[in-house]
């Protein structure tokens, strides 16, 4: 078992999230994360999806995706081939005495504080996965009093995008 990315290219319609959502929870896949939002064109958004799976179940759940009619395009996204970011918003605990150590912390990270409390600082970090989990466990023997990922998001490297041919599409193995 290992994680996948697929990006998935869908028409704006009510239901298509629902529906490529099922397709993974029909086949007993636990969606790792989920990213959704519009594209450069109107009308469309794109999902991403982490997904940890075997490579052939993977294959079969892409040509189900290819089959629904609001689907544009799925690709997947190989590890070292896309440009992978994560956003996360942190609140810790930031009593006096530690407030300058969780500072100095997100100053190495370069996390950025978006609200001081008396006793607590928001943090907002970027960075692959593996960054905002590691500032993460960084932050916790201070305190960390609530969390929100965004989940990763991902592109392509170079100067092809999903819609270009060029970009390598999950295919179904043939029997």
């Amino acid at each position: 078992m290992s994680l996948h990315t697929v990006s998935v290219l869908v028409q704006d319609r009510p239901g298509v999230l629902a529906r490529v959502a099922g397709l993974f929870a029909r086949r007993g896949f636990n969606i790792h994360s989920l990213a959704v939002g519009n594209t450069e064109d109107d009308g469309t958004s794109r999902m991403t999806i982490v997904v940890e799976i075997k490579t052939k179940p993977l294959e079969q759940v892409t040509k189900q995706l290819n089959k629904l009619v609001n689907v544009l395009k799925v690709a997947e996204l190989e590890q070292g081939t896309a440009v992978e970011r994560e956003l996360a918003l942190i609140k810790v605990k930031a009593t006096n005495g530690d407030r300058p150590r969780v500072i100095e912390v997100a100053q190495i990270f370069r996390a950025r504080i978006l609200d001081v409390a008396h006793d607590a600082l928001t943090i907002e970090i970027t960075g692959t996965s593996e960054k905002v989990e590691a500032f993460h466990e960084l932050l916790r023997p201070f305190g960390v009093i609530e969390m929100v990922r965004t989940g990763r998001v991902a592109l392509a490297r170079g100067e092809d995008g999903l819609k270009d041919r060029r970009l390598r599409a999950v295919k179904a193995e043939t029997a």
